[in-house]
């Protein structure tokens, strides 16, 4: 049994006789190296952006066919489209906008999908992407404000990065709720970003992390998630869709 403290995941996770090394193929398998999820999540919203500005919407690509199909709007949710939870967390309003998420992504998304594996990113990220959403429905004049972008997921992945450097796993050397607290200066501090989306997207990358450590019995990165952390990972996401049903039925009393 390994001392509470950082592991090098080279060195923890060694093979040890077959067994070991049967479950490190298998866990190898199912992750990934390479950060490969980060790098696909980033080409699929440059291309999206990019699909964007071929399709007529202009440097802002709001008037593309695309945009008006999958950005966030509580009336078009009202009509039954609600596809738009998860399409608006793959839209960009602009180019510095893309930019400015897609570094994020970068830069805190391939240290997280190093440390958890692929499979278990990829779970956050699109969970958080649920709960932005629903966060961006719940603050006020949320609903019927248009919200775009990947910024409640990269907040889903700096809230799981902080689970585990509640951990002593320091994934971002130690700096996740320092770089959690300044972006959320900014958010507060200038007009027209999503703070419910940010929110939303952050607490929903807490739960899914806890999730992976059975609630501290656990650790996200090294332990196995169980009955328990995937039970929460589906809650997660039915609950974020859940209260973005209640927030558009409500409104519409």
């Amino acid at each position: 049994m390994a001392p509470v403290g950082i592991r090098c995941p080279d060195h923890s996770g060694k093979p040890q006789g077959v067994q070991r090394m049967t479950r490190g193929i298998q866990r190898a398998s199912f992750e990934g190296t390479g950060a490969k999820a980060t790098k696909a999540l980033i080409a699929i919203n440059v291309a999206v952006y990019l699909a964007e500005l071929l399709t007529g919407g202009g440097v802002n690509g709001t008037g593309s066919t695309i945009y008006v199909k999958g950005v966030l709007f509580g009336p078009f949710l009202e009509q039954g489209e609600w596809w738009r939870l998860m399409t608006a967390a793959f839209l960009h309003y602009g180019p510095l906008h893309l930019i400015l998420n897609m570094v994020a992504l970068y830069w805190f998304g391939s240290l997280l999908e190093e440390r958890i594996g692929s499979g278990r990113f990829l779970l956050v990220y699109l969970v958080s992407g649920l709960a932005g959403s629903a966060g961006a429905l719940l603050w006020p004049n949320g609903f019927s404000a248009p919200t775009v972008g990947a910024s409640g997921a990269i907040f889903g992945i700096l809230g799981a990065g902080l689970v585990l450097e509640r951990q002593r796993d320091y994934v971002f050397g130690g700096s996740a709720l320092g770089v959690i607290l300044i972006n959320f200066v900014f958010t507060f501090s200038i007009s027209g970003i999503s703070k419910g989306g940010h929110i939303g997207g952050l607490i929903g990358g807490i739960v899914c992390a806890l999730g992976f450590t059975r609630f501290g019995r656990g650790h996200a990165a090294y332990g196995r998630p169980g009955l328990l952390g995937v039970v929460t990972i589906v809650l997660v996401g039915v609950v974020s869709i859940a209260i973005a049903y209640w927030r558009v039925k409500s409104y519409s009393i």
